[in-house]
């Protein structure tokens, strides 16, 4: 009766919600679409089966449209493949959209806007998560070495945490700045040296960034890519897009890596204690007897022979023999041999039609190779998207991180520097006593006592939180977007100088201390449409945006402490310095955006920004930048479209007008300071000379560049011109000093930077078991200063350094030098060029003019090569970087390569003095030994070419094959051994010290590049 009852009624039941359905067919139906690494993907179609009815996604990849429970939604991109959902109940439909092998389609993340690869008119290049995550680097930034044309990194230091010195395509000005902007999902942060004290190590703010919370990074480097950015984007763009939550089931990943590192290269050998005392006595015969005709016994039997022949030096070389020839190596003995590096990582991430989200944390560390530093970072990061209601997303990305560093003095001739030891200390003196206590009565502080005495350290925290509230229109396909960010970060210093031995024991002990909090807030709002009609798609975005910077700083020093082992400032009797400062900026910018695309094929981009920045006078505050952009994609045409062997054929084209304003704040202002002390009255003085007329530098960019991908992707790459002319320069003119001033800022003179660029990859073999592929890069850059600002009697200013000069004509800070004619063979002394190569030659220093060298401290190719290749699991990549075109100079030849008394009498010489002249005929770069202490005589003799390359990185490992994995009750798992700066070559064989050097082009007294081995696993679960 029951199964007859439900018989007769289903048809009514049916009929009943035919006829509801009928009375309400439809109803709006949500989701987001993403690629199949939970990326979101704006402007795909999502159509209605069969209808007209049709909308296409948002920035955010959020979509809205009005179906019924028997329709089809189709949603489909170019590049991957379609998928279709029935709606039936739901009310929400995710969909998740695959690449076409056919036909790849890469989205690249620029920060305010995301394009197709086939819209773009601009220079961008993109590096994802797989070449970032799990690279034992400090810093996100030393992860890009050698993987982007045009991008020149330098590891000025190899302490843990120290500044990279960054450029994009050359220097595109002379005094202002030249570090790239960066960007954190779509949000300009304030980058640049965290440190409060310039003799110590530096800090990176990236280095409070964990490598693997980042999905890609983006390198923006013409105008059409980065004069969304307007003033900020004249030195590039350094785009990070951090990871974000995916739909699905809750996925957990652990990675977890342990190594050990080591200099990358030894450096020059110092002089025995055997080989110093013989250089000393041949410079004492020289003196004494005008030849070499005594042994080293024989001349320090003379020298002790009576008072009237005793030297200092002598005495010291006596009482060694004396105490048996004990030889201290303190090279080695500062060594920190096999360094520790570790990190850990645990991540989660999932979601569902409502929401998703990502979770992290994370824990690095690394000592230094050298005695007394290290660096310690922890992280965590919180990603949460919610859909709240039909018509709202709400967005949030929030990074917390705690660094400490203990840093080390460094970058100069700091005697207490631990790195410094290996060239500064005699060998003749111990580092021990023989009771094994620290050896205080060292000519220069002892660097073991140093280390375990003094203070230096640095600790960071950092919070960056980015948080969006999108709003989807009544209008299909408009968005509304409204943003807040804030960058916040709390800085803390201390040095302390120990009262018994060091730079403290002259006052009884040194203290300092400062303390920084940094907030960067950026308010954002803007409007994102997509139009898709026939063969005609249209996007653009307006958007407004705010940022203020504020700093609050605050520091004191103090001397005369009560004891050792206090180190607080209130231990202090003396206190010498208590200072606070506040300062802020603020920059406002409204965007325009817009791309067209006509069947695919044709392509227009344009841009326009107009931005004013708190650094100059309100009447010269505002700036306009602009780009335009057009791109021709062959492959699209009828007669390429489909070919298998043509996948991308592309020619783009770009001009633009970007600018710059790195300069010091309130530049433009007649200053007065109050920071003065006047018989114990607080006074004031001029400070700044003012210029009310200055406003922003300019660069005008052309780039002109192909794109192509051959044989199904198979070989795949890029070529570009670029030729940029930075205009109305802001340059520190010197002034007469009759002014009272240096320098003035000022808008004078103009200087171009041009060059080629090209990024190949060909996937040899392609198969499920077996891959190989290789690749790489290949930039050159050209500078010159093309004019420069006049003087009253009409003569071209020049900015003259100690070893480098700015001069029209000529490349940006080239070096300037004496030029050095070689050794005499006659007589053993140095001799000079009086105006270059080929000009009269000169023994003396003093008639020797300055002369340009040829080049500068930046190199003008850049290289890098990449290779993989894996086999049923097992896999090893490498990639190796070179630069070339450029010289170095050694900075510290007076003290550790000069023929005289400072290498061998005073600090250390290195081995190279072992091949100094000693007889008429003798040929050789190193002079006769003499008895004395020469003055600095800065010459070419001391520039070397620059050229070098380094096996950056080596990993060998293999992938779980799914068998294993499902044994170890895993998702998937990978080991593997990383080894970093395994190899190094260097074309002069006279540069003897590391290679890579900061921007300056001098080989200072930094801790060198490291090289490591790393062990490490990654599971998913």
């Amino acid at each position: 009766m029951k199964k007859r009852l439900q018989f007769l009624l289903t048809p009514f039941l049916v009929l009943i919600v035919q006829l509801a359905l009928a009375q309400n067919p439809d109803k709006t139906i949500t989701g987001t679409v993403t690629d199949q690494e939970g990326l979101p993907l704006p402007g795909v179609n999502v159509i209605v089966e069969g209808t007209q009815r049709g909308t296409q996604t948002d920035f955010d990849g959020n979509y809205s449209i009005v179906a019924n429970s028997s329709d089809m939604l189709v949603f489909s991109y170019l590049g991957f493949e379609t998928a279709s959902r029935r709606v039936g109940d739901a009310m929400r439909i995710d969909a998740t959209l695959s690449p076409d092998a056919a036909e790849l389609e890469e989205v690249v993340v620029m920060g305010y806007v995301s394009k197709r690869r086939d819209d773009m008119t601009g220079s961008a290049v993109s590096v994802g998560s797989e070449s970032i995550e799990q690279v034992p680097v400090a810093s996100v930034d030393q992860a890009l070495q050698g993987k982007v044309a045009g991008l020149n990194i330098t590891a000025a230091s190899g302490t843990p945490g120290a500044v990279q010195d960054i450029r994009i395509r050359g220097r595109s000005s002379i005094t202002a700045g030249n570090d790239p902007l960066y960007v954190i999902d779509g949000v300009p942060i304030s980058g640049g040296n965290q440190a409060a004290a310039t003799s110590g190590s530096s800090l990176n703010p990236l280095a409070s960034l964990n490598n693997n919370d980042i999905e890609s990074i983006t390198v923006l480097k013409d105008a059409s890519a980065t004069a969304a950015y307007g003033a900020r984007g004249a030195n590039g763009v350094i785009v990070i897009t951090t990871k974000k939550g995916k739909s699905g089931r809750t996925s957990i990943n652990f990675s977890s890596s342990y190594g050990f590192t080591n200099p990358a290269i030894d450096g020059p050998t110092v002089l025995t204690g055997a080989q110093r005392e013989e250089l000393y006595y041949e410079a004492y015969q020289w003196q004494e007897f005008g030849e070499l005709g005594l042994t080293t016994a024989e001349a320090r039997e003379y020298e002790g022979s009576s008072e009237e022949t005793q030297t200092s030096q002598g005495a010291a070389y006596r009482r060694w023999n004396a105490e048996g020839r004990p030889e201290a190596n303190w090279g080695d003995a500062v060594r920190n041999y096999d360094a520790p590096i570790q990190e850990y990582n645990i991540s989660a991430n999932g979601g569902n039609e409502q929401y998703n989200f990502y979770a992290s944390l994370g824990y690095f560390a690394q000592e230094a190779v050298t005695i007394g530093s290290e660096f310690e970072r922890i992280s965590g990061s919180v990603n949460f998207s919610h859909q709240l209601g039909e018509n709202f997303r709400f967005q949030t990305s929030n990074t917390a991180s705690h660094t400490y560093q203990d840093g080390i003095l460094e970058g100069s001739a700091y005697f207490s520097s631990p790195q410094a030891a290996k060239f500064f200390q005699s060998p003749l003196e111990q580092p021990y006593n023989e009771d094994g206590s620290f050896n205080l009565n060292t000519s220069l502080p002892n660097p073991f006592w140093i280390a375990q005495e003094d203070i230096d350290d640095q600790r960071l925290t950092r919070i960056i939180s980015n948080n969006s509230l999108t709003w989807s229109t009544p209008i299909p396909n408009l968005d509304f977007t409204t943003r807040a960010s804030i960058d916040y970060r709390i800085y803390n210093y201390k040095r302390y100088r120990n009262p018994v031995s060091g730079d403290g024991d002259a006052t009884a002990g040194y203290g300092y201390q400062a303390h920084r909090n940094t907030a960067n807030y950026v308010f954002q709002n803007s409007l994102n449409y997509f139009l898709q009609s026939n063969d005609h798609r249209l996007d653009f975005t307006v958007l407004q945006e705010y940022q203020e910077n504020r700093n609050y700083f605050l520091e004191a020093e103090a001397e005369n402490f009560v004891t050792t082992g206090l180190t607080n400032l209130a231990s202090a009797g003396t206190p010498t310095l208590a200072s606070s400062e506040f300062t802020d900026w603020a920059v406002a910018s409204y965007l325009g955006t817009a791309s067209y695309s006509f069947n695919n094929i044709y392509v227009l981009n344009g841009t326009y920004r107009r931005e004013g920045n708190s650094r100059f006078s309100p009447e010269n505050r505002w700036g306009n930048f602009w780009s335009a952009g057009a791109a021709l994609n062959f492959h699209r045409m009828g007669f390429l479209e489909g070919n298998n062997n043509v996948n991308m054929l592309k020619l783009r084209g770009s001009y633009g007008v970007t600018g710059n304003a790195s300069i010091d704040l309130n530049a433009y202002q007649v200053l007065y300071s109050y920071d003065a002390d006047y018989g114990g009255t607080g006074a004031a003085y001029p400070s700044t000379f003012g210029n009310e007329n200055l406003t922003w530098e300019t660069s005008d960019q052309y780039d002109l560049g192909i794109d192509f991908a051959f044989l199904e992707n198979r070989i795949n790459g890029t070529m570009s011109y670029y030729f940029r002319e930075s205009k109305d320069l802001l340059l520190e003119v010197p002034l007469s000093r009759t002014t009272g001033f240096a320098n003035q800022e000022q808008n004078v003179g103009t200087m171009t930077n041009q060059g080629f660029e090209a990024e190949l990859e060909w996937n040899i073999v392609r198969s499920d078991d077996f891959n190989l592929t290789i690749g790489g890069n290949f930039a050159t850059n050209e500078n010159e200063v093309t004019s420069m600002p006049q003087n009253a009697a009409g003569n071209d200013i020049t900015i003259t350094e100690q070893r480098q000069r700015v001069e029209a004509g000529h490349p940006a800070y080239g070096w300037y030098l004496p030029t050095w004619a070689g050794v005499d063979p006659d007589t053993g002394f140095d001799t000079w060029y009086t105006d270059g190569v080929g000009s009269e030659i000169t023994t003396s220093f003093g008639e020797s003019n300055r002369v340009f060298q040829g080049g500068s401290a930046l190199p003008t190719v850049n290289v890098g090569l990449n290779f993989h290749v894996d086999f049923k699991g097992f896999f090893v990549d490498a990639n190796a970087f070179y630069q070339g075109g450029h010289k170095v100079y050694e900075s510290w030849h007076l003290y550790t390569s000069g023929a005289n008394l400072y290498p061998v009498g005073v600090y250390q010489g290195i081995d190279r003095l072992m091949t100094r002249w000693q007889q008429p005929g003798d040929v050789t770069r190193i002079e006769r030994m003499q008895h004395g202490y020469e003055p600095w005589e800065y010459s070419s003799k001391y520039l070397f070419d620059g050229d070098f390359a380094r096996l950056r990185n080596v990993t060998v490992g293999y992938n779980l094959n799914s068998s294993i994995a499902e044994a170890a009750g895993i998702t998937s798992g990978r080991i593997f051994v990383r080894g970093t700066n395994l190899g190094t070559w260097v074309k002069d064989d006279n540069l003897i010290w590391d290679p890579e050097v900061n921007a300056s082009g001098s080989t200072d007294m930094f801790t060198p590049a490291t090289r490591s081995i790393i062990f490490g696993i990654n599971v998913n679960l």
